[in-house]
């Protein structure tokens, strides 16, 4: 599915992050910028150490921070590494609404023109997944209804259900 907001085409698919040839992926990151297991440990397996080396640089960050780091081997130039919450620490819809936000106003910083999301925090860190795209999709419309450079905005989706979920609230006009 895609839509439009202004000049910037939000597009959802299903399939691998870690595969998209944007300019670059965001890493649903902890605060110590480790990349273990899940989304974070695809980067690292597939893109290589150089991405960790730099993050062990960068950490610690803040929940709802995002910085960014070379994209190693993988396809995508740059990785985002945004910290989202962790179901029960308090104040989640905020912070998953500042990972957000901070992840796309880092890569208009850095001059780039697209970027993907995963569903940040739905895996380990137990965040609905219905809560998630609400407060991404929001986060990301109401973005782009500024002025920006970005052209494309993909959420990356690894399962039907999630991909499901995130068309919905699309659907809905978020």
């Amino acid at each position: 599915m895609e839509t439009r907001i202004n000049n910037t085409i939000i597009e959802l698919i299903q399939g691998d992050i870690t595969e998209l040839e944007t300019d670059a992926i965001v890493n649903a990151a902890n605060g110590q910028l480790v990349m273990g297991g899940g989304v974070a440990g695809a980067i690292r397996r597939k893109g290589g150490g150089d991405i960790q080396a730099e993050c062990d640089r960068k950490s610690p960050i803040s929940v709802g921070q995002a910085v960014i780091t070379t994209g190693g081997k993988l396809r995508a130039r740059y990785v985002i590494h945004a910290v989202g919450p962790r179901m029960g620490e308090g104040d989640e819809d905020e912070k998953l609404k500042n990972a957000t936000l901070n992840s796309l106003r880092v890569a208009e910083e850095n001059g780039l023109a697209s970027i993907a999301f995963p569903a940040v925090s739905t895996g380990i860190f137990g965040y609905p997944i219905e809560r998630c795209a609400k407060i991404m999709l929001d986060a990301t419309t109401g973005y782009l209804k500024g002025e920006t450079a970005l052209e494309r905005v993909i959420f990356c989706l690894y399962d039907k259900a999630a991909y499901d979920v995130f068309d919905d609230q699309l659907d809905s006009g978020c």
